[in-house]
């Protein structure tokens, strides 16, 4: 069952024993063996967010998510009956990736009647099946019924698109979200159909990239610069510290006060943000969404300012007191790189003004997650001279402590399971 404290002195990590308070190896982050067997018990195991609905706008419509953690493409798509599917990228008969264009480890997207193998011209249906052989009587007792793509299994929450690898999913995606994730369940997602994305390979394990958003504690000091100085002194002075934490199961969330930008002192402003009426926390004209899900601001903060829903094991769903939203992933590819990529969400503009206000918004929370990865490189390089082997976290940084100790005890999980079998 999920706990929810509301600790009157403040301290969170303490309401989790679990977790404890000691000082926090980072060994799982910089491990290349620790890393081979996370790939095994976590990212080739759990729920793992590809994408939206609105990337499959029609019949036919698909697109590729290379997931290197489990070394696999996978191809998703919709079909004759406007169901969303999934499966592995691989053609049945030589293992050639059945979709890609010019360059084979880069993803695609687009619309077609049916796929065909760039290598011999097999080709497969929408559903999966294998329609044509190219000279089918050159083969052996061949069964087409039996040779269609290997599905993934693929399911839908609030219009975002699941897969799990394993072959016998452990739990449904809704069992795995849980209650603290799917009470987000009436946010109009499905409104905010204009995105903005970026991408980024980034030097730092991916947990590391992780910590970063789930702590707002090193804000006014990282990001002091893209602040007018008499603020951002201020804000260094005052520090930070969110009104709620709340855990469960895997996942996390983290709740904040909010900011009227447009209602600072002017001098506490960037001539930009006024000239754009937006910035960092989005545009200052909030769309009317009507009634928000039980879900969103638990600690009821007046006013309110975001939700980051960090969903185990790579995705973060940060949702704004304005009316926008932004997505993060943070996809492995060794034990000390991932590729970053974010996406903001807005209703669509009506007006020249509103889409310049939301550009703005992208292009500066683009600058602030450069920030934090360039830090995070640092990070990296120091945690693996192994001069420091622990460190102390404080007490808002509960998050963090909760994201290592579910990765590691996926991977112990996992490795009791091998020794057995």
């Amino acid at each position: 069952m999920p706990r929810w404290p509301k600790p009157p002195e403040g301290s969170w990590t303490e309401h989790y024993p679990e977790l404890g308070t000691a000082p926090m190896s980072y060994e799982d982050s910089i491990s290349p063996e620790f890393y081979e067997l996370e790939r095994k018990a976590i990212f080739e195991r759990a729920w793992l967010n590809v994408g939206r609905v609105e990337q499959l706008p029609k019949v036919g419509s698909y697109f590729t998510k290379e997931i290197d953690a489990a070394k696999t493409s996978v191809l998703v798509v919709r079909d004759r009956d406007k169901q969303v599917r999934a499966f592995h990228n691989v053609c049945r008969h030589r293992g050639n990736k059945l979709v890609w264009n010019e360059f084979p480890r880069q993803e695609v997207s687009g619309t077609c009647r049916q796929f065909t193998c760039k290598y011999h011209g097999w080709r497969y249906g929408l559903d999966g099946a294998l329609n044509f052989v190219q000279q089918e009587a050159e083969f052996f007792d061949l069964d087409k019924s039996a040779l269609g793509l290997v599905p993934v299994h693929c399911e839908l929450w609030a219009g975002f698109i699941f897969v799990n690898l394993a072959a016998t999913p452990s739990q449904t995606l809704r069992e795995f979200l849980g209650p603290m994730v799917t009470d987000l369940e009436g946010y109009p997602f499905e409104r905010m159909t204009d995105r903005y994305s970026y991408r980024a390979e980034v030097g730092a394990n991916w947990k590391l990239y992780m910590d970063a958003f789930q702590e707002f504690y090193h804000a006014p000091v990282l990001h002091a610069n893209q602040s007018p100085d008499n603020y951002a002194t201020a804000a260094q002075q005052a520090g930070f510290e969110a009104p709620h934490y709340q855990l469960d199961g895997p996942h996390r969330l983290v709740s904040t006060s909010g900011v009227v930008t447009w209602e600072l002192d002017p001098t506490m402003r960037k001539p930009m943000e006024d000239i754009t009426r937006s910035g960092l926390f989005g545009p200052w004209d909030t769309p009317d969404l009507g009634e928000m899900p039980r879900g969103l601001n638990p600690a009821k903060c007046d006013p309110w300012g975001l939700d980051s829903f960090q969903l185990f094991p790579n995705f973060v769903i940060l949702i704004w007191s304005g009316g926008w939203y932004l997505t993060y992933h943070y996809w492995p590819t060794t034990h000390n790189r991932h590729i970053f990529e974010g996406n903001l969400y807005f209703v669509p503009a009506r007006t020249p003004r509103e889409r310049v206000a939301r550009e703005m918004a992208a292009v500066t929370f683009k600058e602030y997650a450069l920030q934090d990865s360039n830090t995070l490189e640092a990070t990296q390089i120091s945690l693996e001279s192994r001069a420091v082997s622990r460190f102390p976290l404080n007490d808002q940084e509960i998050l963090l402590r909760h994201l290592h100790k579910v990765a590691n005890d996926w991977v112990r999980s996992y490795s009791e399971e091998a020794t057995v079998r």
